[in-house]
């Protein structure tokens, strides 16, 4: 049976918005995850435009913080380098409130971050910065209530990640509570680029499917064309980080100028967009 969701006080979200669109010409979502301010928050500006303009449909924006949650040596390497250049969270919010042109922009950081801030002062500065929804994957189900209630308020998707290991009451519970849409998390483990997805996902996203109408987006781990157009036809959206994270690292090492690692990174988007069912 499948899970009844919340109704939203003031219609659909951006998110909500853009999947209902989506699915009505039968295309896909690719949603590219960056870390916010690696190397600086110039260049994270940059790619959040050429995101927008290679037609990218959403984009994750990840909040530098020193303790992993399900961050692979990628990842953790350019939070690293964004701590390091002190980068803050006020910074990041002005950053995507000035930068106009790009894609609906989803934070994903730690329940610590939240925590500190004040979970109504940061959902309320989240949806003032222009943030469409939030993903805190270490905040557990049990506990998410109150953040949840906070972002429907402000109109806000609270986006909630079910894995390979999750059993199905519990998927049940996480459905029931998520909003804008739901994370399936390829594989068991941590993120990074894999030549080889398990097979098993397909008939894992089967069975979500049978107990949730919201979206399904499938991340770690994904990173190639191939990738794209194996998955794609049983999901609503791809999410790419390390692959992504990987070329700006490989441009910094090589002493690439910025317009040159922005080049290679949408060309990059631009061949998984047309991977995908119905790409333009």
């Amino acid at each position: 049976m499948k899970i009844p969701q919340l109704i939203w006080p003031t219609g659909m979200n951006s998110i909500e918005q853009l999947f209902s669109d989506l699915r009505t010409d039968g295309r896909r979502a690719l949603m590219p995850f960056l870390a916010a301010g690696d190397p600086n928050l110039e260049f994270t500006q940059m790619l959040l435009g050429a995101f927008e303009e290679e037609g990218c449909h959403l984009c994750e924006l990840g909040f530098p913080y020193s303790d992993p949650i399900a961050d692979g040596p990628t990842i953790q390497a350019a939070f690293t380098r964004a701590l390091a250049n002190g980068v803050s969270v006020e910074q990041i919010f002005q950053t995507v409130k000035s930068t106009s042109a790009r894609p609906p922009t989803v934070a994903m950081l730690s329940y610590a971050i939240v925590h500190r801030w004040g979970l109504a002062q940061f959902v309320g500065q989240s949806a003032e910065a222009g943030f469409a929804g939030l993903i805190v994957p270490d905040l557990p189900i049990e506990e998410s209530r109150e953040l949840g209630s906070i972002c429907r308020a402000r109109n806000l998707s609270l986006i909630q990640l079910v894995t390979p290991t999750t059993n199905r009451e519990r998927a049940k519970r996480i459905v029931e509570a998520a909003s804008g849409f739901i994370y399936y998390v390829s594989v068991a483990g941590v993120t990074g680029q894999r030549t080889d997805l398990p097979p098993e996902i397909v008939d894992n996203l089967a069975s979500l499917k049978e107990l949730t109408d919201l979206p399904i987006c499938v991340g770690f781990g994904i990173s190639s064309p191939a990738h794209v157009r194996s998955l794609a036809p049983h999901c609503d959206g791809l999410i790419v980080g390390s692959a992504i994270v990987r070329r700006i690292e490989q441009g910094l090492a090589t002493q690439r100028s910025a317009a040159e690692i922005v080049t290679e990174i949408r060309a990059f988007c631009r061949e998984l967009i047309e991977a995908m069912p119905g790409a333009r």
